[in-house]
């Protein structure tokens, strides 16, 4: 087997070395026919454009204890050591103009069969909705003041947490949040979009 690598190696490297004395001598520059034009600049270039200014969202501040807190709506936090996913998560709050937001999800890690319950405002949008490799999603229509959106984890897959990437656009297209969570069965991970 050691012959064979060997023999293979010495012929490999015999015709690169070959392949390259075709070149010797016989590679000549192409020289330029009017040799005054080296400096002068283009006259048909176009006009240099500023992009945009990137506006990042502003950040809406709330107290995720007392939004959990003493509510009903949330179930409360386990506290078993060394598992942090026995929680709700608070995934921030934002303040946007938009009159219409994009929520999209997928699972985070490997596809292990997470289910998750959807909320807008304490209502149920979307009961049971499978995550998938794809992103998948829907359209709220923001209401004026604060449009609080909870996903409820309603198994951990094969794997635990109940994890997942979601994404939060608003009406231009331009991304307000970007994000993962990390949740237990029953535990909810919330977003705030305050429209103002």
């Amino acid at each position: 087997m050691k012959k064979i690598l060997f023999l293979v190696v010495i012929i490999g490297a015999s015709l690169h070395g070959y392949a390259q004395k075709e070149l010797n001598g016989k590679y000549k520059p192409i020289q330029s026919k009017n040799s005054e034009i080296k400096d002068v600049p283009p006259t048909n270039t176009p006009p240099t454009v500023d992009p945009p200014p990137v506006k990042e969202p502003t950040v809406l501040k709330i107290n995720p204890e007392d939004l959990y807190k003493n509510n009903s709506l949330y179930k409360p936090e386990a506290n078993v050591e060394g598992i942090f996913y026995r929680r709700n998560e608070y995934l921030g709050g934002f303040v946007t103009n938009s009159s219409v937001s994009t929520v999209r999800y997928r699972d985070a890690a490997f596809v292990d069969g997470d289910k998750i319950r959807v909320y807008l405002n304490d209502k149920v949008i979307e009961p049971e909705v499978s995550l998938n490799g794809e992103f998948q999603g829907f359209k709220i229509n923001l209401v004026k003041g604060m449009n609080k959106i909870d996903f409820e984890a309603l198994n951990e897959g094969s794997a635990s947490p109940n994890t997942a990437e979601f994404q939060v656009y608003d009406d231009k297209g331009a991304v307000i949040e970007a994000s993962q969570w990390n949740v237990g069965t029953g535990y909810k991970a919330t977003i705030i979009l305050y429209k103002e």
